[in-house]
């Protein structure tokens, strides 16, 4: 496959058409008159679920692989075979141990979607699984707990109950309570085929990490980050703990509404929750009868996103339209919580600043800020660094705050990184990502929509977060608690360096970089002069066997087989060496 995709490159180089029509997608578009980037996407596609998650995974590190193939593989689409309605019935039925009818009153047979890991049906739940639904939506975090053991521990009545005994129940939420819901399945042998594709994907990491153009994406680094978000996104049960963690922060907010779960009818294989019936973001801003108030929707929506990011920490991290409904009373609902991002407070504060110092135009502490998010390369130029940082401030801060292009200043941001082959931590990738997703889904509904803008107040909040006496007190804390345990361990660690050294035990380690190939061209070169010397030596002592005994041609006789073979190799040897010297550009050059 890769093969495949990979002679389109080299077909489009020709001016003829008949040659450069000669490999073509499944769809039957033309490969060679594609970009190489969405060659990469049609390549991913044509090798199955695995390859296009992982390509979505990558989408969300334009850090790494550019902009623009982040851009072209966030097109991916998840669409892929459904199973059929035994094989979901076997695997319900086997997670639940019950018949699939004692379950749900009704299960459509087929799915809404399928997806590369999962599919998703709509169904309606059995009677005392709908109370327990309805007890969720309406009942606060602390009894959706104790409702979640009780019915783990009994499942013969006992819901009904402990509903029938609760005394004071939670106020509702304004959810509307019923039994339909919809139920999401892990495709069968989906593991196995992930984990081989995965195998697969390492074997192909490391013999990228050997090819010089394929070394700035880091293969190996990539795959086992990707590897790891892959096989969580597999456990379901993962899912529901973020769905219930977003639950519980955004109970009491009246703006936005997330699905309740239905406990006992999930595991690491399905997962059922309430069913959501409202606008899809696209239909809404599309369509010109809706009396709904565009401009706050999206206003409310970036409040919401901006909430999660700078205050809880905790964010969904795939803000698309298609995983967002307006639903009929008002709210956002929100929806699919298999990725989600985490953010540090370091990291949120470093964000804060570098904000700060973009409006201040002060590069010299952008250009800092950069480095500690990132990780700089050893031989990072900083001089040119600071260059390229001084015109994206100089650009970007003359900009006015209502027509702020949040998406363009994180595009250019990320290309300023790449370009200095400064590699950012994922969650800060991450984030990216879901900031350029929100200003686009931001002006789907209001084509006069500014992020920036709406982050003015979350600046202040982190200021005012980063001067509080709370976190000064949390901080000497922090810096106390350290300074005790180093205090505790160094004289410890003092005794065992000094019997260390006294046994005689003690090594120092070094580490060289960046000698290895230096180290071969001088095997290299001095092997070869050695063979050429030995050869000139065979040729002047005329060492048998001979080639042209006697007289020879063109006067030429008496020549040493092995001392010409010898000659043939030693100058081989030394063109290949200036070779791979000049292809390095260190020639004729001090560096």
């Amino acid at each position: 496959m890769l093969s495949k995709y990979g002679l389109a490159d080299w077909l489009s180089r020709f001016n003829i058409d008949f040659i450069k029509d000669r490999l073509k997608a499944p769809d039957g578009e033309k490969l060679s008159r594609l970009t190489q980037a969405a060659r990469i996407r049609l390549a991913l596609t044509e090798l199955g679920p695995t390859f296009i998650k992982f390509g979505q995974l990558m989408a969300t590190r334009p850090d790494v692989i550019g902009p623009e193939l982040a851009d072209e593989l966030s097109n991916l689409l998840s669409d892929a075979p459904a199973d059929d309605y035994e094989t979901i019935r076997e695997i319900v039925e086997g997670e639940q141990g019950r018949p699939l009818e004692e379950l749900f009153s009704s299960f459509e047979q087929e799915p809404l979607a399928s997806a590369s890991i999962g599919q998703v049906h709509s169904a309606e739940l059995a009677e005392e699984y709908e109370l327990c639904l309805e007890h969720h939506i309406n009942g606060s975090w602390q009894d959706i707990a104790s409702s979640w053991l009780n019915v783990s521990a009994n499942r013969n009545g006992a819901i009904e109950d402990q509903l029938e005994t609760d005394d004071d129940p939670a106020p509702s939420r304004g959810a509307l309570p019923g039994s339909e819901v919809v139920v999401k399945v892990r495709h069968e042998g989906i593991e196995r085929v992930v984990e081989t594709d995965l195998d697969i994907m390492a074997g192909l990491a490391t013999l990228a990490e050997r090819i010089d153009e394929f070394k700035n994406y880091q293969p190996v680094k990539m795959v086992r980050e990707m590897s790891r978000t892959m096989r969580r996104e597999l456990d379901l049960e993962r899912e529901l703990r973020n769905l219930q963690q977003f639950r519980a922060i955004f109970e009491s907010d009246s703006t936005v509404a997330i699905p309740a779960p239905v406990p006992q009818l999930c595991s690491s294989r399905m997962i059922t929750m309430e069913k959501f019936v409202g606008g899809n973001l696209k239909e809404i801003a599309g369509s010109p009868d809706n009396d709904l108030d565009l401009p706050e929707i999206a206003r409310q929506g970036a409040d919401l996103y901006l909430k999660m990011i700078f205050h809880h920490g905790f964010f969904h991290a795939d803000p698309h339209p298609g995983n967002i409904l307006i639903l009929p009373d008002g709210r956002i609902g929100l929806f699919d919580f298999g990725m989600v991002g985490r953010i540090s407070e370091q990291l949120r504060e470093d964000i804060g600043s570098m904000l700060v110092a973009i409006v201040h135009q002060d590069v010299p502490m952008l250009t800092t800020l950069i480095k500690r998010i990132g990780h700089p390369p050893l031989e990072l130029d900083e001089s040119a660094l600071s260059n390229d940082v001084a015109d994206f401030v100089g650009h970007y801060s003359t900009q006015v705050l209502s027509q702020f292009d949040m998406s363009g200043a994180l595009v250019d941001f990320v290309a300023i990184v790449r370009r200095h082959q400064i590699t950012l931590p994922a969650e800060a990738s991450l984030l990216i990502k879901v900031l350029i997703q929100l200003e686009g889904t931001g002006r789907l509904l209001d084509p006069d929509f500014s992020l920036m803008e709406i982050m003015k107040p979350f600046q202040r909040l982190l200021m005012l977060k980063r001067l509080s006496p709370a976190r000064q007190l949390r901080k000497v804390r922090r810096f106390y608690m350290q300074a005790e345990q180093l205090a505790e361990s160094l004289p410890t660690r003092i005794s065992n360096i000094l019997e260390q050294i006294q046994s005689g035990r003690f090594d120092v380690n070094l580490e060289h970089r960046r000698l290895g190939p230096s180290v071969n061209r001088l095997v290299i070169g001095m092997m070869s002069s050695a063979v050429f010397m030995g050869s000139s030596w065979m040729l002047a002592g005329k060492v048998p066997p001979l080639m042209f005994p006697g007289e020879g041609w063109l006067g030429i006789q008496d020549l040493s087989m092995f001392g010409v073979m010898g000659l043939v190799v030693s100058i081989m040897m030394g063109l290949r060496l200036v070779w791979s010297i000049r292809k390095s550009g260190n020639l004729d050059k001090s560096s």
